[in-house]
């Protein structure tokens, strides 16, 4: 036997507008523009420009042909038909249409022309084209080819090589030919390639180096005898293990670097791409102090819905017409409403971020920061942490001092000495400051810069030092290191 009770319970039900303004409050402004374009090809209702303040009459291409009566209720004499319509059939055809092609040049449709790019496997393997190679040479050599990772090196073994290439062409192939091939691969440009570690690689192009002095040969000792000191900047024991001066280190070390650790760099053609980046918002600083905020021009083209669609669906139509035109007019106002509500809470945000951060926003000095979070903002518009959230996500804003990301102002706070609190980004200054003070030679390690920074009023513990000093990809003092 079914029971049937009564519950009561609260749901969360979104209205349209704001599930249009949800969906284009983290939009940035390119990503805008082209959702403006993608609705007003699925909505004809939908077109560019300003609404107007009257409305007029229902157009005569949509009025009753069997009705002949005027304005002032007398009756309106029909409209005489032509009889012979090709002595006027060609009057309002335009000029460009009688062209032999039929299209004028405005018809034409210029897109950015796409770059054609060559992989550096396939620049490596018209290389080895040119040489003298036999089927079974040839093969080897594309399949080692192929294994190359972006930067040039092979960090497959030989003989797992050779397994691969004589199960997949029933074949047999000896480690001892993939290694043969190898090292044919290896005199192919950029010197380097192939290679199948940093050590082998910088070998290799120092062989190919023209002039082989006393110099090179101590980067090629170094390279090959004290590598692992190398890479970790220990000097002081290569000079004494190489029994050499401080100033042949600093040659050899000069003629190392200028290597190339990532040999297929030279050859590598990616797509390029566009770094430009389209700020959301801009400043305008009056005579008198203070700072506007206005939307980017370009950032939302105004809309409007096409004054002939409403007036179509004031007619009597079918049943089907008036729900597809009833559709697409609210769909259209809904998307209207949510762009212009979206602009309020873009700009209402950006107000009150400037309020926060008005020092930092007058001279643009990292260390006027101050802490903020997205609480805060929120508190002032008077909206949920998530608008806020959505509103400077990806968002960029034109300042006199640069393009700003908004996410890069809210910052956390770090209590001083006094008392007061100052933004992590602040302390993250600070410590880029301090490292570039440094000796080089001997650089401060994280305790040190702690003990600076508390000198100067900041107190934070050694792991926080080391965390910022990630995030401002500075390495570790022992990587610093120079002579």
């Amino acid at each position: 036997m079914q029971r049937q009770a009564q519950v009561q319970r609260q749901t969360l039900k979104y209205s349209p507008l704001q599930i249009q303004m949800l969906n284009l409050l983290h939009l940035t402004t390119l990503e805008l523009e082209n959702r403006i374009k993608e609705e007003m090809e699925e909505n004809p209702v939908l077109e560019e420009g300003k609404e107007e303040a009257s409305t007029e009459e229902v157009t005569e291409d949509f009025a009753d042909p069997g009705d002949t009566i005027g304005a002032n209720g007398e009756e309106t004499p029909e409209v005489q038909d032509y009889y012979d319509w090709d002595e006027f059939r060609d009057d309002d055809i335009p000029d460009y249409k009688t062209y032999s092609n039929n299209f004028s040049a405005d018809d034409d449709l210029y897109s950015r022309p796409m770059v054609e790019t060559i992989s550096f496997r396939d620049e490596l393997k018209e290389q080895i084209h040119f040489l003298q190679l036999n089927d079974r040479q040839q093969l080897i050599a594309d399949f080692v080819l192929d294994s190359l990772d972006e930067d040039g090196f092979l960090r497959r073994d030989c003989e797992v090589i050779a397994d691969d290439i004589s199960f997949a062409n029933s074949m047999f192939i000896d480690m001892e030919e993939v290694e043969s091939m190898l090292r044919v691969i290896q005199q192919l440009d950029p010197p380097g390639i192939a290679s199948r570690d940093l050590r082998e690689c910088l070998l290799i192009q120092l062989d190919r180096l023209p002039t082989k002095d006393e110099t090179w040969k101590l980067a090629y000792r170094i390279v090959s005898d004290t590598f692992e000191e190398l890479g970790a900047r220990n000097y002081e024991k290569i000079m004494r293990v190489l029994e050499i001066e401080e100033q042949d280190l600093k040659k050899a070390i000069h003629t190392i670097t200028s290597l190339n650790p990532k040999p297929a760099s030279g050859l590598r053609n990616d797509t390029p791409t566009n770094d430009n980046i389209k700020p959301d918002f801009l400043l305008r600083y009056t005579d008198d102090g203070e700072i506007e905020v206005q939307l980017a021009w370009g950032n939302s083209p105004a809309l409007r819905m096409s004054k002939l669609f409403t007036q179509m669906a004031e007619q009597k139509n079918d049943k089907a017409t008036n729900q597809f035109l009833r559709n697409k007019i609210n769909s259209a106002r809904w998307f209207i409403d949510a762009i212009k509500q979206r602009e309020n809470t873009m700009l209402s945000t950006l107000r009150a971020i400037v309020k926060l951060q008005f020092d930092y926003f007058q001279t643009g000095d990292i260390k006027k920061l101050q802490p903020m979070i997205l609480k805060d903002v929120a508190e002032i518009i008077d909206m949920d942490i998530s608008t806020v959230s959505r509103v400077t996500t990806n968002k960029y804003v034109q300042t006199p001092f640069g393009i700003v990301l908004l996410k890069d102002l809210f910052t956390e706070g770090v209590a001083t000495e006094d008392g007061t609190e100052v933004s992590n980004r602040a302390i993250q200054e600070a410590i880029r400051e301090i490292v570039e003070s440094e000796d080089k030679r001997h650089p401060f390690n994280d305790q040190q810069i702690t003990d600076m920074l508390a000198e100067k009023g900041y107190n934070v513990a050694r792991r926080t030092v080391a965390k910022y000093r990630d995030q401002l990809s500075i390495p570790t003092a022992r990587l610093r290191v120079t002579i």
